[in-house]
């Protein structure tokens, strides 16, 4: 592999010529601008805005731009006389428990190469150190013309080199967590513990890019001449969830399915598997059943039972009352006949 950058380490008093290699590369597919009247390659020309005119690599310099659009210009020389200690040298400062770094710290990745047959000895030395320790190196260096952080661990047996933001360059996340309060239930985190149980064990070597596969597919065809290549049908992935213990349960039962197990089976040999019952939704008050309809002429049973109560209260109502109505007469009988009495005179003796 090729080096980017050649230095040292500096390990306290001891200096380690070391070669700087990326440790990682862009797979990704590139593509190219075109004009798409008749495929000719779009470039990009460096033009001075003041005469318009296309300016060579040679004459293009840097400068500062402040806040009002003034130009400061700032050249190599100029920043060559700056102070810069870690110019050539991975100077390490402290070693640390790997705990203690952020991972939004980190950066790109390199590998370190001891440079030469003399450089063997301290660099197998500094790599065991920090195999024993289990303990990380955080060093200084500077690359493409700025001072950066870097934390140094065992690959194997290289020492790696993991680029760091410092820490003010992480932002705060302030105002990114749910503001709504939200309750979660214990049968809510069993199911989710049983879903990590499921998922959590994969080879990262079998993980692969299937957009980019799709798209090298997709090149391969149209350099073949396919006029129209068969897209494969979307995967509804996600969504409104409007059941979590349901989405929940069914995503364990997916999981398991799809690693071939039972599901209702356990992950691990021994373990009980998860159940969780869910809450069941709220019962409606049971609506008083409706009177069934007529069926070929005949009436129902419980239309002709309702009638016949009907009838049946309705003659009972009806000897009450006739009865009420007699007694009612005789008593208006009896004290007319009363007031007749009362009303008739009595004659006097001579």
């Amino acid at each position: 592999m090729r080096s980017i950058w050649n230095g040292a380490i500096s390990f306290g008093l001891v200096s380690i010529p070391i070669k700087l290699v990326n440790a990682t590369e862009n797979r990704s597919v590139s593509f190219r601008q075109i004009h798409t009247e008749d495929g000719g390659r779009i470039r990009y020309r460096k033009v001075c805005e003041l005469d318009g005119e296309e300016v060579p690599g040679a004459e293009i310099g840097k400068a500062y731009e402040e806040a009002d659009g003034t130009m400061i210009p700032i050249t190599d020389e100029d920043l060559a006389q700056l102070p810069l200690p870690t110019a050539k040298t991975i100077e390490i400062v402290a070693f640390v428990p790997a705990s203690q770094i952020d991972p939004l710290q980190m950066d790109a990745a390199y590998y370190l190469a001891a440079n030469g047959v003399p450089a063997a000895k301290p660099y197998t030395l500094l790599r065991e150190a920090l195999k024993r320790s289990e303990r990380v190196a955080i060093a200084k260096f500077a690359l493409r013309g700025r001072e950066r952080l870097g934390m140094l661990r065992v690959v194997d047996d290289v020492i790696a080199m993991h680029g760091l933001l410092w820490p003010d360059e992480i932002r705060r996340p302030e105002g990114v967590a749910p503001e709504t309060s939200v309750t979660v239930r214990e049968a809510e985190l069993d199911l989710a513990d049983a879903l990590m149980d499921t998922l959590g064990e994969v080879d990262i070597e079998e993980l692969h890019d299937d957009y980019r596969s799709a798209v090298e597919e997709l090149i391969a065809a149209k350099a073949e001449g396919a006029l129209e290549v068969p897209a494969e049908p979307k995967k509804e992935r996600g969504g409104q969830v409007i059941d979590l213990m349901a989405a929940l349960e069914s995503s364990v039962r997916a999981a398991r399915e799809a690693r071939g197990e039972e599901a209702g089976t356990a992950g691990e040999a021994g373990e009980a598997p998860a159940s969780v019952t869910a809450l069941s939704p709220r019962k409606k008050a049971p609506r008083a059943p409706a009177a069934p309809k007529e069926t070929g002429g005949k009436k129902s049973t419980a239309r002709t039972a309702g009638k016949k109560t009907t009838a049946a209260s309705r003659k009972s109502t009806s000897k009450t009352t006739g009865k009420a109505a007699e007694k009612s007469t005789a008593k208006k009988t009896t004290a007319k006949k009363t007031t007749t009495k009362k009303a008739t005179p009595r004659k006097r003796s001579a």
